[in-house]
């Protein structure tokens, strides 16, 4: 062992010489010595006393006790980020920072490479990003996508959130509502994506927006844009709450129904992601929108705007209709008649005419009937009656005039069954007795058919359909009542006279 200590000996006494006589650095040592260059760094280190790093002592850390928790967590999301397990130790009670947490996270998978992007800097008031986030098949047992709505304001970073389970355009109205009394005001713009529920086509730079969208911005005053196409830089404020919502809310999330769902989120939006210190401003959304933003947003227009989803649809011969990928019933007598089916957030009506003929608590499964067993009432005991007459059972209601008429209907080459739809249409609108008086006259004039009675319904008994209040959905506004107008102090009118009348004598 000794010659090669000795020779290690020479080589760090030549590698000083060079080093410290002639002032020569580490790469010319090298070569004139013929020696690799780490091995003249670790000759000078030797000298200087230096000794190779030991590795650190290992230390408790304040995550120790949470280790179960980081783990299941890490089960429940493998991509679950810093803020969102910090959310969730400090449930179960941590109280140390963000860091410690991030640097653990960082041993157990490296950290993906952050993406640059512009910023642009508005006004309190001037802009509100939305837009759509699919969140898949999240609810236990039902076939229908997550969908999040999501609105943030650019200046304070203030966010609304809903979770729903369609994007259709009354969903996505209903949406815009509850928004904006979120937020207490309107922006002077409104940022939207190319969602089908606002944009009908695009040509070029060009786009053509929906009607019905249209004629709601103007009842609310609103002032739209449209991001370009494949362009997620272009709306930042939305795209990057949603990006919140998947890491910090979504990962381990576990819920019952989308009733739950919301109550969660609105939970985590009110305390969590508009409490928090934002990234980019460094201030806390809440507080800037409250002092600085919130009074300078445009006052909401108190506008009755129906946002209602709207379709119109055939009866069928069970006496169904489909709606939104489910069935629903109406009364039996309706058979073959186009009927609006209107439905909200809960309820479904179906109106024939103005008339509501029947509602439904609205179904947000998939291919579910849902039945009322009244809308079947009578039918079994018409039927066997209907064999033996000729009277139709769904106007069995109209008793023996109706036989009558039928009878002698058969016996000409008018489309029976148009009429039978189109008299059971009238009795809806205008009821059964005037129904029954007016095929009576029709008969004493000496003809028949629908038309017939209608015009005597309309025009000669001078009646109107009978059809169920319109509710708007507000108790104030339905509970108004007006009474009859006073027009004592006006004059009395002036009875115009005919052009054949004798002129008045005068006094």
């Amino acid at each position: 062992m000794r010659p090669v200590d000795d020779r290690r000996s020479k080589q760090l006494a030549e590698v000083l010489r060079l080093h410290l006589t002639e002032g020569k650095g580490i790469k010319a040592i090298a070569r004139q010595l013929k020696m690799h260059r780490k091995t003249v760094r670790k000759l000078l280190g030797v000298a200087r006393g230096e000794r190779q790093a030991k590795p650190p002592l290992s230390r408790s850390s304040i995550l120790d006790p949470y280790k179960e928790d980081i783990r299941k967590a890490l089960e429940d999301c493998a991509d679950i980020r810093a803020p969102a397990m910090l959310d969730r130790l400090r449930a179960v009670g941590y109280q140390g920072g963000i860091t410690v947490v991030r640097d653990r996270l960082k041993q157990i998978r490296p950290r993906p490479k952050q993406e640059a992007f512009f910023t642009r800097d508005y006004g309190p008031g001037q802009l509100l990003h939305v837009d759509w986030a699919d969140f898949g098949f999240a609810l236990p047992g039902c076939a229908r996508r997550v969908s999040a709505f999501i609105a943030a304001l650019a200046f304070s970073r203030y966010l609304y959130l809903e979770f729903v389970l369609s994007q259709a355009m009354g969903s996505f109205l209903r949406c815009m509502d509850r928004a904006l009394r979120f937020f207490g005001g309107r922006t002077l713009v409104d940022v939207f994506d190319g969602m089908k529920t606002v944009v009908k086509e695009r040509a070029g730079t060009e786009v053509v927006f929906q009607t019905r969208f249209l004629q709601y911005a103007s009842a609310r005053g609103l002032a739209a844009r449209v991001c370009p196409p494949r362009r997620p830089t272009s709306k930042p404020y939305a795209e990057r709450p949603i990006g919140l919502v998947r890491t910090r809310f979504w990962p381990g999330r576990h819920f019952a129904d989308l009733f739950d769902l919301n109550v969660q989120a609105g939970t985590w939006r009110d305390d969590i992601a508009n409490n928090r210190i934002h990234e980019e401003t460094g201030k806390v959304p809440s507080l800037v929108f409250q002092n600085e933003e919130q009074r300078l947003l445009e006052p909401l227009l108190d506008r009755y705007f129906d946002t209602d989803d709207l379709e119109s649809c055939g009866v069928t011969k069970t006496f169904r209709v489909r709606f939104d990928r489910n069935v629903y019933s109406v009364p039996w007598r309706l058979v073959g008649q186009t009927v609006l089916v209107r439905g909200n957030d809960g309820e479904v009506g179906i109106f024939l005419g103005q008339k509501r003929i029947a509602v439904h608590n609205r179904s947000w499964s998939v291919g579910e009937p849902i039945l009322d067993p009244s809308h079947e009432q009578g039918l079994l005991e018409q039927k066997p009656r209907a064999a033996a007459a000729a009277l139709p059972p769904e106007l069995q209601s109209l008793g023996e005039t109706a036989a009558k008429y039928f009878k002698i209907l058969a016996a000409n080459g008018r489309s029976l069954r148009k009429e039978i739809e189109r008299l059971v249409l009238l009795s809806e609108l205008f009821g059964d007795s005037p129904t029954r008086s007016a095929l009576e006259e029709v008969m004493c004039t000496g003809h028949v058919g629908a038309e017939y009675v209608e015009y005597v319904l309309r025009h000669k008994k001078g009646l109107s359909p009978t059809h169920t209040p319109l509710r708007l959905g507000n108790d104030e506004l339905d509970s108004i009542r007006l009474g009859e107008p006073d027009l004592s102090p006006y004059d009395q009118p002036r009875k115009t006279l005919d052009p054949g009348d004798p002129p008045p004598e005068k006094s």
